[in-house]
């Protein structure tokens, strides 16, 4: 499909927030995906992966996920001192405040003639596991988590007891997780953790481990994986349509 994109400010519980939205020009209803970005924000990489699923026929929500601690539109560098401010971001915004974002773009959708009542999560490295999170909203339909980090070790802020991972099984929708063998951010245990969490609760979920780096999926730098990206695109999509559409 051809698509459409705009820029929308959504407020939030914690400040107004960026948020780019892709579209089929086509007229009609579309499930919506959230995308939530590294920590990086909307780099290139994230806006072409955002494209290539709306052009699958969806609307697609990719937000600036630290709008509370940057000035509107900040993109970080993929260099030292873009990781350095991005891993500090990650570090002082807490769970809470990405669930209010995430219930924030939930109601946008609600509100929108080209979205049908229907919304997944996809994500990369802490966007995976912002869409991991995001599954707690009981609004959501199906989550697509790509080599999501710090759910295994609880380092992200948050009120105790609240984490991610002890938090899991309040989690309804089907989800599909992807981890990269090779990637430092979430070691063999931290996998085998998440896992049998996962099967201990009987979550409706699948499972990957492929054999790539951590950001595999990022069209840019050494660690671009352009084969296994292709085949996750045609996986997330497949899942999608099947969970989202009637």
């Amino acid at each position: 499909m051809i698509i459409q994109r705009h820029s929308q400010d959504i407020n939030t519980a914690t400040g107004v927030m960026r948020t780019s939205v892709f579209r089929p020009v086509a007229e009609g209803q579309f499930p919506t995906i959230i995308f939530y970005s590294e920590i990086f924000q909307e780099t290139s990489p994230i806006t072409r992966s955002a494209q290539i699923l709306a052009s699958h026929g969806f609307v697609v929500l990719v937000p600036e996920i630290f709008h509370e601690l940057n000035p509107i539109g900040t993109v970080l560098a993929y260099d030292d001192a873009g990781k350095d401010k991005g891993n500090a971001d990650k570090f002082t915004k807490p769970l809470e405040a990405h669930d209010s974002d995430t219930q924030a773009m939930v109601e946008f959708t609600e509100q929108q003639a080209y979205c049908s009542n229907k919304v997944g999560v996809m994500g990369v490295c802490i966007g995976g596991h912002l869409a991991f999170r995001a599954a707690l909203n009981n609004q959501v339909g199906a989550a697509f988590c790509l080599y999501p980090t710090d759910i295994h070790s609880n380092t992200l802020p948050c009120t105790q007891g609240n984490d991610s991972l002890t938090r899991s099984g309040d989690i309804k929708c089907p989800m599909v997780l992807v981890f990269g063998k090779q990637d430092p951010h979430v070691s063999a245990e931290g996998r085998v953790l998440i896992h049998q969490t996962l099967s201990q609760q009987a979550s409706n979920f699948s499972w990957h481990e492929v054999n790539a780096q951590h950001a595999f999926m990022r069209d840019e730098g050494d660690r671009y994986d352009g084969a296994l990206a292709l085949q996750m695109y045609k996986m997330a999509i497949d899942f999608f349509h099947e969970s989202l559409r009637p």
